[in-house]
């Protein structure tokens, strides 16, 4: 019973551990282990994992990251599992039209402005809407995200956010200000990232990180 239990304790332990990533030094490392220097810069990964830190209602042990800082023809949407240190998904993002066209520039909280919306959300529930399977973003910063639920700003599956439609035009079509991803691995996603997890869009706008409690330049 004894062993059972120390074994217990030192599993609970490992867990707590992977998931805490409170230093410079934890995050860094963690970077390193995840091999994403090609795809993520070090700055933006670093602001999401501070910000995740940050979040105390959240779903422990993932977080996505979309990075808006970078063109849409480039994989700009990572879903990381931080217990076993591994990218799980790595793919293509859609911004909203009026954000920008290849680089997404302007960002919005208001309903109708058609551009995304930079900031941390937790994920919420799936269903069925008006883009197939889809799921729910709760904003987590008033003024900056807050209004994603009123704007049905969503997770979904769209045929303009794929490899081939870079082929053929150059960069990613572009939504009404959700982050639209391949149709053929959105409901995968959403199943795996929904009820709870941590979700960071990141993005060149200096007035954001003056007034997020969350990230900071």
């Amino acid at each position: 019973m004894i062993k059972k239990l120390l074994l217990g304790i030192t599993f609970f332990s490992s867990i707590t551990f992977a998931t805490s990533f409170n230093t410079d030094t934890q995050i860094e490392s963690l970077y390193n282990q995840l091999h994403i220097q090609n795809k993520l810069t070090y700055s933006t990964f670093y602001k999401a994992i501070k910000g995740y830190n940050k979040i105390s209602n959240k779903k422990e042990g993932k977080i996505t990251i979309v990075d808006f800082s970078k063109p849409s023809n480039e994989e700009r949407f990572f879903v990381i599992d931080l217990e076993r240190k591994k990218v799980d998904y790595s793919t293509y993002v859609a911004h909203g039209k009026n954000t920008g066209a290849v680089s997404a520039i302007k960002f919005s909280n208001i309903a109708n402005s058609f551009q995304s919306s930079l900031g941390f959300y937790l994920t919420s529930n799936s269903y069925e809407g008006n883009n197939g399977y889809s799921l729910r973003l709760n904003g987590l910063e008033p003024g900056i995200n807050s209004n994603a639920m009123k704007r049905n700003i969503v997770v979904h599956g769209a045929d303009y956010a794929t490899k081939e439609f870079i082929e053929k035009y150059g960069f990613l079509g572009r939504s009404l200000g959700c982050p639209a991803i391949p149709s053929d691995i959105s409901k995968e996603v959403i199943d795996y990232i929904k009820e709870g997890t941590v979700l960071y869009i990141n993005g060149n706008d200096s007035n954001y990180f003056e007034k997020s409690a969350y990230a900071s330049l």
